[in-house]
């Protein structure tokens, strides 16, 4: 009873929540996802980055270790998912970035924080900036068929992780006012991405049911079983073994679709991966914490 008491406090809030906005959006009520995500990209991300990052007690080495065991499963996740695509006669461009890039920021960070607390959810932060990175280079890159810079330098989060690591290593405090105002506006972003993922969800359908069972479990292992080989071989232990795993088995991001349907790369097929793969982390979701917790 314990365990599933323990196991149902870290999986329910997000469920619920995201469960909440799936609600919300079949029921035609008004959720203005663009709004959101821009609410979210331009304002919540980086004020939660901000107050996490000036707090956190994380050695500048133990910071780098994690940068580049985040690095190291993204390359691992694309090197093998070139191959199985090739080996299997699909379409990089189509398939490739939902194999490389998991929803560690809507569904993530939430998970991390709910088993590890603050200090897991400060090490999702620094999984989920090296993916952001990645998301909007290689990511835009694979699906538009050429690279671009120009959208990665638009994003404030990575100028204010910046500043914030910064006066982390100076042993700067931030003012009293700016502090408390990045707290206020970075208290939003966790329960908004849960929303937002759930409203998301309730828009999308499956094209091949088939195809996104198999390209979703394709996902999820190779997230779950990378993580678990990148952590070890980083000789990484408790939380931050288990935040690499977590974020390495999410399920496929929701960027990915929204690319794909930018760039007119098949959205619906993306788009039955995130739902396929989203409902299928759910499932899989309390065991994994049980292992790693």
């Amino acid at each position: 009873m314990l365990l599933i008491s323990n196991l149902a406090a870290v999986i329910a809030p997000a469920f619920l929540i995201s469960l909440a906005g799936y609600l919300w959006a079949r029921r035609g009520l008004p959720f203005d996802q663009i709004m959101v995500t821009h609410l979210m990209t331009l304002v919540g991300a980086p004020c939660l980055v901000f107050s996490i990052f000036t707090k956190m007690q994380m050695p500048p080495e133990a910071f780098a270790k994690m940068v580049g065991a985040s690095v190291a499963c993204l390359v691992l996740f694309a090197l093998v998912g070139t191959i199985g695509l090739r080996l299997a006669g699909l379409s990089s461009r189509v398939y490739l970035p939902s194999l490389i890039f998991p929803n560690v920021g809507n569904m993530g960070i939430p998970i991390c924080l709910f088993a590890f607390g603050e200090r897991g959810m400060a090490l999702a932060m620094v999984y989920f900036a090296v993916t952001l990175v990645g998301q909007f280079t290689v990511g835009v890159a694979v699906a538009a068929g050429q690279f671009r810079i120009g959208a990665l330098m638009k994003l404030p989060f990575l100028y204010v992780a910046l500043a914030a690591l910064a006066l982390n290593v100076l042993g700067v405090r931030p003012p009293a006012w700016l502090a408390n105002t990045a707290d206020l506006a970075g208290g939003i972003t966790v329960p908004m991405m849960l929303m937002a993922l759930g409203a998301a969800l309730a828009q999308l359908k499956v094209d091949n049911l088939r195809r996104a069972v198999a390209m979703s479990l394709a996902r999820l292992l190779l997230g779950a079983a990378g993580g678990w080989t990148v952590a070890r071989l980083f000789g990484f232990e408790e939380a931050a073994l288990g935040v690499v795993v977590i974020q390495s088995a999410m399920p496929v991001a929701v960027f990915n679709y929204l690319f794909a349907a930018l760039y007119d790369n098949k959205p619906e097929e993306a788009a039955g991966m995130v739902l396929v793969s989203t409902a299928l982390a759910y499932l899989g979701l309390p065991l994994l914490v049980a292992v790693l917790t």
